[in-house]
């Protein structure tokens, strides 16, 4: 028997919260932007992270304990939770709860399982323990629970952006499906109608508080006039539900829309796994007609709202619509026969919003009312769509003749702009680097370091000494008495893929690393990322490639960025142009995931025996390190190409080095000897013979 009396009391202002296995990369996600949305994470636990920290950019940091009772027992009385998030795998759930039953009696009121796949037989037992010890328990696999009025959730309900969906008012949703909540709360706005609770009851064969229990809770919930449910087929819940409604005189009115329909008779899953139909009762059509009989009024129809208005005046039970867009109409029709106002002026009409347009040419001699606006994809969608639509890391861009055209920048005659930047503005307000990573990222940087970072990158490409490649061509142009721009190009030709170019290799290699990892943020410490089990693992392939490239007497591809000729004389080897990228990094507390696995890759070659000193990370690395910190989150947005990633290490080094190449070209112009650079013929060693 549920211990709450009303909606309230499963989530309200003022709860604490805490998270179990908060490291795990959805708990440590959904918690940061809780935390930003609400601030009502006092802590989470996970075994073996203890005195950790999940760092929150805009809010309180989440402490990280290693047990539940270790957590209760130093955690102040004013910051012990009184609610708990389950993240915590299926195999673990049960030892979990049971854990906060043991040590969280007397303080914890509310559990919410998260987590998915949890068995029937572990969440009958969850359910038969609660009930023994008089705790609330909301799941499993549900989204969370969103409390519109006092500004707090639990859970993921809302997304990344809980305040755009979430508007205050007056309708409570209770849906099987999580992200319906989300979806629901933004149709609902288009009639003008604000959310009081959202939940998300997850749609196990066994639902731990099913629909009976939160429709009573919402009948007592003094903000809430109307309830919106999202049904799924399967389970016996919503005819006990309204069972239930008729014995105690349920008062509010429902608005309903039954899922499902579609797939009867058809081998489709629809996601859930309590959308599995047990018997002619627990259909998608049986539920409908299940509500149409509670309601007393056939499925609603948006071109008759005049009549419904007038037979729900009589019946004051609610609508059951046939599609989700029909939400909005039907709400409409529901305030009219209910007299009641709306909570707000209506957001966003229900118009044509298209998400994909591709129009081609025919958009530029379409009128302009013609040519839809894109609107960004509302949320699961968005995320589904970069998914399988965008395969892989970095979005393919669409090909077209690009003569005449440029993404990259643009002249009106008046302004000219660099990706809808005004150059006018960036050269008042903005220095060159940031200026040049604008140019080739098509965005401005996110951090301001990270342009700090680029410009050390261009400095450590200057030079490496009269003595390179790089600066010996533009030394051989001023010697032969050449302009200062052919100096500059003799530069970027000599440098390839062993001089200055190994930076692609290195940026390829570090793609094919972690594109199988979890990793978003490359400035994040704690991820959860196994850095040296990655590199322990590449070594090992390498080691095997090498040995049988050895026995085949060909040549094995080396790992790049590793070593330099100059700095290689030490059993432990750096380059001062690293050592410089690496102190700025520690002094201002920062951090780059690549450039620390590149560090653990050199020592691991040495550990494993693979390399006979630990070779330097050298200032090719470095650099890749950088880009690629800049490069990755837009490659996992899909807003970037992986080619383009790849490009961008060889070019930061070229922009710096034809610098210095111009530097040389001036020097050696003014007071070198014209000719100085040729070999006199008696260095000159002929390894042919006459041949006349």
């Amino acid at each position: 028997m549920i211990k709450a009396k009303s909606l309230s009391d499963l989530l309200k202002k003022g709860d604490r919260v805490a998270v179990s296995n908060i490291t795990g990369r959805e708990a440590s996600a959904v918690s940061c932007v809780s935390q930003v949305y609400c601030n009502n994470v006092v802590a989470g636990w996970s075994l073996g992270k203890a005195g950790r920290t999940i760092t929150v950019p805009s809010g309180d940091d989440i402490p990280v304990f290693g047990q539940f009772d270790q957590m209760m027992n130093d955690l102040p009385e004013d910051k012990k939770p009184n609610k708990i998030i389950v993240y915590s795998p299926p195999e673990a759930v049960y030892g979990d709860v049971k854990e906060v039953i043991e040590h969280g009696k007397g303080q914890v009121e509310t559990m919410y399982v998260i987590t998915e796949n949890v068995s029937i037989e572990v969440t009958a037992k969850l359910r038969r323990l609660c009930d023994q010890e008089g705790f609330d328990i909301v799941g499993c696999n549900t989204l969370g629970v969103i409390n519109v009025h006092d500004q707090v959730r639990v859970g993921a309900v809302g997304g990344d952006s809980p305040a755009e969906s979430f508007l205050p008012g007056s309708a409570c949703i209770l849906s099987n499906s999580g992200n319906m909540v989300n979806t629901i709360a933004s149709y609902l706005q288009s009639a003008g109608l604000g959310v009081s609770y959202g939940v998300a009851t997850g749609k196990d064969p066994l639902i731990l508080t099913p629909m009976k229990r939160l429709l009573g809770l919402a009948e007592r919930d003094e903000r809430t006039k109307l309830i919106v449910l999202y049904v799924e087929p399967g389970g016996t819940y919503e005819h006990e539900a309204l069972e239930m409604a008729r014995a105690e005189g349920f008062t509010k009115p429902l608005l309903v829309y039954v899922a499902g329909s579609f797939a009867e008779g058809k081998n489709v899953s629809l996601g859930h796994a309590g959308a599995v139909v047990e018997g002619n009762l627990t259909t998608a059509t049986a539920k409908m007609a299940l509500f149409d009989e509670y309601l007393g009024l056939p499925v609603f129809n948006p071109d008759h709202q005049k009549e419904f208005v007038a037979q729900l005046a009589q019946t004051r039970r609610g609508l059951r619509v046939n599609t989700l867009h029909d939400l909005v109409p039907a709400a409409a029709t529901l305030l009219a026969a209910m007299e009641w106002e709306r909570d707000m002026m209506p957001k966003s009409p229900l118009v044509l919003k298209p998400w994909l347009v591709n129009l081609g040419p025919l958009a530029g001699k379409l009128p302009n009312r013609l040519v839809p606006h894109v609107e960004a994809i509302i949320e699961p969608y968005g995320s589904l769509i970069k998914k399988y639509i965008h395969s892989g890391l970095g979005r393919t861009p669409s090909r077209q003749s690009m003569r005449n055209a440029s993404h990259a920048s643009s002249n009106d005659g008046v302004t000219p702009r660099v990706w809808g930047y005004s150059l006018l503005n960036q050269m008042k307000a903005h220095s060159f680097v940031k200026s040049v990573l604008l140019y080739w990222l098509g965005e401005p940087v996110r951090y301001e370091f990270e342009a700090r970072l680029f410009e050390m990158s261009l400095i450590a490409a200057l030079t490496n000494g009269p003595g390179t490649i790089s600066a010996q061509g533009a030394k051989l142009c001023a010697s032969a008495g050449n302009d200062p721009h052919v100096a500059m190009m003799t530069t970027l030709g000599t440098i390839g893929e062993t001089h200055g170019g190994n930076g692609r290799l290195a940026a390829k290699l570090l793609i094919d690393v972690f594109s199988n990892t979890t990793l978003v943020d490359p400035y994040r410490r704690d991820q959860g990322i196994a850095l040296d089990e990655l590199a322990a693992a590449h070594v090992s392939t390498f080691k095997k490639h090498k040995a049988a490239a050895k026995e085949a007497g060909i040549d094995y591809a080396k790992v790049p960025c590793l070593g330099h000729p100059v700095f290689n004389k030490a059993t432990v080897n750096h380059d001062p142009r690293e050592r410089i990228i690496s102190a700025y990094l520690e002094e201002n507390d920062l951090y780059n995931i690549f450039l620390d696995f590149y560090h653990r890759l050199a020592k691991e070659l040495y550990s494993q025996q693979a390399t006979s000193k630990v070779h330097a990370v050298n200032v090719d690395a470095a650099i890749t390190c950088v880009l690629m910190g800049i490069a990755w989150p837009r490659l996992v947005e899909k807003q970037m190409t992986v080619e383009r990633a790849l490009d961008l290490p060889f070019l930061a080094f070229a922009l710096g080095r034809v610098a210095g190449g111009a530097g040389e070209y001036l020097d050696h112009r003014e007071t070198g000897t014209e000719m100085d650079m040729r070999v006199p013929v008696a260095e000159c060693r002929t390894l042919g013979r006459a041949r006349d």
